[in-house]
């Protein structure tokens, strides 16, 4: 008697979600996320595009599952070290990498607000802070302010790579000579300190940079806790 579900032709069963996770994730790197369609998929995995809903519901649910894969591997790839904010630093700039490697995954996040990826990340960046000693009043401030920070910077920095890359411009080094003379002509009364920064800009490293926003949000997070602390000393004096 049939019992109303269908049963996978053997072809479809070669398949699984993680086969097909992996295989659009090569799809997004290679294509970018315009490139991501199930006929694309089917192609790439050698099989029918309608076998691919056994598994995936849908574009965004495909998008979400393969953002999840790197955000989870990325994470699971940087150790926890006793000093949290040595912690923080690493876990920052992992999801740097992360997202310069594979620009999509800045556009993922986006999104999928509250989904497996943001909450991978919200944990993992919210336990060092807790170890700072940053108070539970003041945790959820802190991780969104940490959070929007590594992530907005991470995606300007892979969308401009993409955009360099798309239009097949000049290298870096060229483009920055050239930002930096068009700075340093700029009026001195109207624009003093862009073109007090044009020079430096013309050798800038986006890692260092971004570290650096890293460490003035580190820097703050203590501050605020040292303020704290000499605030409940006087007021028990």
């Amino acid at each position: 008697m049939a019992t109303g579900k269908q049963t996978p032709s053997r072809r479809e069963t070669s398949l699984s979600r993680d086969r097909i996770v992996e295989a659009a994730i090569a799809l997004l790197d290679a294509r970018g996320e315009d490139g991501l369609t199930f006929r694309a998929l089917a192609e790439r995995l050698a099989t029918g595009a309608g076998a691919l809903y056994w598994y995936v519901a849908n574009k965004g649910e495909l998008l979400t599952a393969a953002c999840d894969a790197v955000v989870a591997r990325t994470l699971d790839a940087c150790a926890a070290t006793t000093a949290p904010d040595a912690t923080l630093r690493t876990l920052a700039l992992s999801l740097f990498d992360a997202i310069d490697a594979h620009p999509w995954v800045g556009t993922a996040l986006t999104q999928a607000p509250g989904q497996a990826p943001m909450v991978r990340i919200l944990e993992r960046l919210g336990q060092p802070l807790r170890a700072l000693g940053v108070t539970p009043a003041r945790q959820w401030p802190t991780v969104f302010a940490l959070t929007s920070y590594v992530l907005g910077v991470a995606g300007q920095n892979a969308a401009n790579a993409q955009i360099a890359r798309r239009h097949a411009g000049p290298g870096r080094a060229a483009f920055l000579d050239s930002l930096a003379a068009a700075w340093s002509q700029l009026d001195p009364a109207a624009y003093p300190f862009v073109r007090g920064i044009a020079d430096r800009f013309r050798h800038h490293d986006d890692r260092a940079d971004f570290l650096a926003g890293v460490d003035l949000i580190l820097g703050g997070i203590v501050a605020e806790r040292a303020a704290s602390s000499g605030t409940v000393r006087r007021r028990r004096v």
